[in-house]
């Protein structure tokens, strides 16, 4: 009985013991989510901050100057609207105008917003963050009018539709991400139909084909530690394979297709390669994980009705594990989509003011286009760094959600079947 009782005795310190770590690592863990939380909603709020607030605003030509017969420049008919634009810009410019559209056939509001846009030209000569706007509007009105005496102070949010409707620009003010979403998509679009079909059959093979030899051992080694490579190597890779070595066919002259004379190797498609490079290894390993959490059951039920092995994986093992798939998948397509380094060594425009339409294409991204602002002089370009980040959050947010929208259709479709 004494033997029990001391036992008995141990058992107790030794629960207490374990139930005082239990709630020290709990709260370790409760610590360190609070911190990710509060360094997230900082992050957040300084983005925010910097995508609205107050402007002060300086015209290069006052409206009140663009009457015509005591009548404001608002007021104006569609046809004196015209003369005045045609007075004073350049003719080149004219022609551009009417050669994207007719000014004829442009919309009275679409003309006056031509002129205010090049012939009012407003610019911002100071910007202040939100936070300033909400506690400091007073000060920020007196401050605007003692040290730009013309100037109007406004309200502003950097993010707006004309931030998405416009291409890039020389004045903050103007400038757009229309051109960097288009060349993100195109990016994107062409590293997912490399890297996913190639990164999943890769997979299967090494996973369900493969024997454990040293060969096959070595090559899943490398994998794993390909995973782990700094992405400007990935740039570097892609630099020497797809821009140089592969020029013909990356700059579509290969086909006759290569979007100006001259062009080289520096294009989307070459970018979209190097990403699909970058996330191959993570898209192998996570599919890789995918078919391992299938049990083993279901591979034997099936050679015991007399599939192939083929049709095993087909019919059974790939729809099994196809949502896990998916979700390393979107991992690494979120990863790839926020990546400046590769790109910058690739050869991404850091000021295209046309739109891609093509593999062929030269080309920008929304990371790289943010990248470029944060180094500009003016300070307003920052305000529209921090919109375009948002933007970026946003694309990043939608694609993920459509991802895993068709995803969990997909499985319950399948969870449907059975």
């Amino acid at each position: 009985m004494s033997g029990t009782a001391e036992a008995h005795s141990r058992y107790v310190a030794n629960l207490s013991g374990r139930r005082t770590r239990g709630l020290v690592w709990r709260l370790v863990f409760v610590a360190a989510t609070t911190v990710a939380i509060v360094a997230l909603t900082a992050l957040l709020v300084t983005i925010v901050n910097q995508s609205f607030g107050m402007v002060a605003l300086v015209n290069t030509v006052e409206p009140a100057s663009l009457a015509r017969d005591r009548v404001a420049l608002e007021d104006l008919p569609h046809e004196q609207l015209v003369t005045t634009l045609e007075e004073n810009v350049s003719r080149g410019l004219m022609r551009r105008f009417e050669f994207e559209k007719p000014l004829a056939e442009r919309s009275r509001d679409e003309v006056l917003q031509l002129i205010t846009e090049r012939v009012v030209d407003p610019s911002v000569v100071r910007a202040w963050s939100l936070l300033d706007t909400i506690f400091r509007r007073g000060e920020i009105v007196d401050e605007a009018a003692r040290e730009f005496p013309t100037s109007v102070v406004m309200f502003r949010s950097w993010l707006s539709g004309h931030l998405i409707s416009r291409p890039q620009s020389s004045l903050p003010e103007d400038a757009g991400v229309r051109t960097a979403i288009l060349g993100s998509l195109w990016t994107i679009l062409i590293t997912i139909l490399f890297a996913f079909p190639v990164g999943v059959a890769a997979a299967i093979y090494l996973e369900e084909y493969a024997e454990d030899t040293r060969l096959n051992r070595v090559i899943q080694t490398n994998i794993n530690n390909l995973a782990g490579v700094p992405s400007i190597v990935y740039g570097m890779l892609g630099l020497a394979v797809f821009v140089r070595a592969l020029e013909a066919f990356t700059s579509g002259s290969l086909f006759g297709a290569a979007d100006e004379a001259g062009a080289n190797g520096r294009t989307i498609i070459s970018a979209g390669l190097t990403l699909g490079l970058l996330i191959l290894p993570v898209i192998i390993i996570n599919t890789q994980e995918a078919l391992k959490a299938v049990p083993d059951s279901l591979r034997q039920s099936s050679y015991g009705v007399g599939a192939t092995k083929w049709q095993t994986i087909r019919g059974h093992i790939l729809p099994v594990s196809v949502d896990r798939i998916l979700t390393g998948t979107i991992l690494a397509i979120s990863r790839a989509i926020g990546e400046t380094a590769p790109m910058v060594v690739v050869g991404a425009s850091t000021f295209v003011t046309v739109d891609p339409n093509g593999p062929f294409s030269k080309f920008t991204t929304l990371p790289i286009q943010i990248y470029q602002w944060t180094a500009r002089p003016q300070a307003e370009f920052r305000n529209a760094a921090a919109a375009g980040i948002l933007v970026l959050l946003l694309l990043l947010l939608t694609l993920n959600a459509t991802a895993v929208v068709l995803r969990n259709r997909y499985a319950s479709k399948r969870t449907g079947s059975f």
